[in-house]
């Protein structure tokens, strides 16, 4: 690294051409561009910049499990890329963060309070019962937070978060990370009106995230997603939902109907007993019919050409081209970026926590359920 006291010039070559690297800087910046008005994370290939702020931004990862080592994999590039510091990582299991530590090449500690006066922004990939108290003693003390889905395990513990970010000016995101997948991103531009969803999100059991049932593990991604399509200020007016726990002592199968005051109704199921993976929407609006599978990064357009002279001659299919970037990069770009413009992060807290308040009521109506089918 290059300090600005030194009279060394870097220097690149394009299309044949020295150009010395401020002028360079001065073309292409390293931005991740958020539009509100579409709400849609657009991912820029650009040099970055070497007098950016974030640069010499400290970073760790608190929990390194199966999603955590992921996290603590993406950090650990854009250290390597110059573009942050990765400080570190944190587990309760000692020997789990020595091993991503070694894979990552950073520290690794097993008491997170050891990052308080180290750090300036963190990921929280921890059990969902640790979400408020870990990412209130980060944001208290001015500290950005990434914490992943569910924000927390109730609505008061997430109006906690919420308060303690706003009071200290601390960034504070939540990872609902399949609204930076390639596929949502290229169709969210492209969504009017949503009338009617069918969602299927199954997978086999897995040997994670067994602290929650299927409902905040899973489903959670597909209430969100419902809110953010169908519109973040149209109120649900109706939840439906059964549910059973099939392996685990929680639910593992759920199903849900959502129904909104603007007429809107989406059929949401989700399992995690499963053999196959399946993570698909299929939802109608004005004049066309669309297809999003998360999976296999597709998202198509089904619409009729208003001026055809028979249906069957005026369908056309149009398939989005994807930009396949990693959605989890997206993510940590997108939070790093919001520090750096010091603008709201693309997914708030609120958000987190209207997906939350969702889900829980959802949870309320398959336990009325089971009550009423198993009674004591």
């Amino acid at each position: 690294m290059i300090n600005a006291n030194e009279t060394q010039i870097i220097r690149f070559r394009i299309f044949g051409l020295w150009f010395p690297s401020f002028v360079i800087s001065c073309i292409l910046s390293e931005n991740v561009k958020y539009y509100r008005k579409f709400r849609y994370v657009q991912i820029m290939e650009t040099i970055q910049n070497p007098k950016s702020k974030i640069q010499n931004l400290k970073t760790a990862v608190i929990g390194v499990g199966s999603l955590g080592r992921h996290h603590a994999r993406n950090y650990a590039e854009l250290a390597r890329e110059g573009k942050i510091e990765f400080v570190g990582v944190c587990d309760a299991n000692e020997d789990t963060a020595r091993k991503i530590a070694q894979e990552q090449n950073c520290d690794f500690i097993s008491n997170w309070r050891s990052f308080l006066d180290t750090v300036e922004a963190v990921s929280i990939v921890t059990p969902t019962e640790t979400h408020c108290e870990i990412a209130c003693a980060f944001l208290e003390k001015g500290i950005h937070v990434l914490v992943e889905k569910p924000i927390a395990r109730t609505l008061e513990e997430a109006d906690l978060m919420i308060k303690t970010a706003e009071k200290s000016g601390a960034k504070l995101m939540v990872g609902h990370l399949e609204r930076f997948n390639p596929a949502m991103v290229v169709l969210r531009p492209h969504v009017t009106k949503p009338l009617y969803f069918e969602i299927h999100r199954v997978s086999p059991f897995p040997n994670r995230s067994l602290d929650v049932d299927v409902v905040l593990d899973v489903m959670i991604h597909d209430l969100d997603a419902i809110q953010w399509l169908v519109g973040e200020d149209v109120a649900v007016s109706a939840i439906h939902a059964v549910g059973i726990p099939v392996i685990s002592d929680k639910v593992d199968a759920a199903n849900a109907r959502i129904e909104f005051e603007n007429g809107a109704v989406a059929n949401i199921t989700a399992s995690r007993i499963g053999t196959e993976k399946i993570r698909k929407t299929r939802f109608y609006q004005t004049n066309s019919y669309v297809v999003l599978d998360y999976a296999t990064k597709f998202a198509s357009i089904t619409s009729l050409a208003p001026n055809a002279v028979h249906p069957l001659l005026g369908i056309s299919i149009n398939r989005l081209e994807i930009k396949d970037v990693e959605p989890l990069r997206a993510e940590i770009e997108a939070f790093l970026n919001s520090i750096l413009s010091d603008e709201t992060p693309p997914i708030t807290a609120r958000d987190g926590r209207r997906a939350l308040s969702l889900a829980l009521g959802v949870l309320e109506k398959i336990d009325t359920h089971a009550k009423r089918v198993f009674p004591e």
